[in-house]
């Protein structure tokens, strides 16, 4: 069960974090793995631990906020490695405050990378997943994107977004054998994560804070999203399209 054998997905914001422990899990599951970050370093970094598994892909620099970078990477695959069966948009950036506290400048920032940039890789991989007629779309939103979040209201603009562009290729593409799912974490202990807690002027009582929003009283860890993604990726996910999938420790179950 949950074999990926065949099947080929590109990671987006794979160079650390849950895009890394995505990577990771898919080669593992015999997927040949495109890992893909902004930083060309910590892509290459996360295939060469693929590859030390005996496992197979290739890293390739892209941010996705640059639709040219986009189109080059998929020009890239389309001339030179198997087709695309798995697209997984995780890359993404926060930002923390209320209306008030958030400039333009903030919004169109997380704007261009949360949500064109999923937009730039859905328009550029779908044709050819159509073209095959076959391919799982699985766009990392947030618990944010389900329910609102205290000071995170950018965040949660572009992840809702995220929620309602996963529906929309859900809805319209169905019938050419595409899959398209949401999966919304709640709070999880990333690099990115503990960098942002050492900024606080407590960051112990900043952790005990986040932790205390979930109903496990801790944070996820990126393996545990990972598995999920594992799962929606997978053959035994064929029924599930459109939706969010909530792993989120009881952070939306009620306060």
């Amino acid at each position: 069960m949950f074999d990926l054998t065949g099947k080929s997905a590109l990671v987006t914001g794979a160079g650390s974090g849950i895009g890394r422990a995505i990577a990771l899990r898919f080669a593992q599951a015999g997927a040949f793995v495109y890992v893909t970050d902004r930083d060309e370093t910590t892509a290459r970094d996360t295939f060469a631990e693929i590859q030390r598994e005996g496992k197979d892909g290739a890293a390739l620099p892209l941010d996705v906020a640059d639709s040219a970078a986009v189109e080059r990477v998929r020009s890239e695959i389309e001339g030179r490695w198997p087709a695309l069966s798995i697209l997984v948009n995780n890359a993404g950036i926060g930002h923390v405050g209320t209306i008030l506290q958030t400039e333009v400048a903030d919004l169109d920032r997380l704007w261009r990378v949360n949500v064109l940039g999923a937009f730039h890789t859905c328009q550029a991989f779908l044709p050819a997943m159509i073209r095959q007629g076959s391919g799982v779309i699985i766009n990392l939103a947030s618990i944010g994107g389900v329910v609102a979040v205290r000071e995170r209201l950018a965040y949660c603009t572009t992840k809702f977004a995220i929620a309602g562009m996963t529906k929309c290729l859900a809805l319209d593409h169905a019938a050419s054998g595409i899959r398209a799912v949401s999966i919304c974490p709640g709070r999880v202990e990333t690099p990115f994560v503990k960098a942002r807690l050492a900024e606080y002027p407590d960051p112990e009582k900043a952790y005990r804070e986040m932790t205390e929003t979930q109903a496990l009283n801790r944070m996820g860890t990126p393996e545990e999203i990972a598995a999920a993604a594992h799962y929606l990726a997978s053959d035994e996910a064929a029924f599930l399209t459109g939706s969010e999938f909530i792993i989120d420790g009881g952070f939306s179950a009620g306060k």
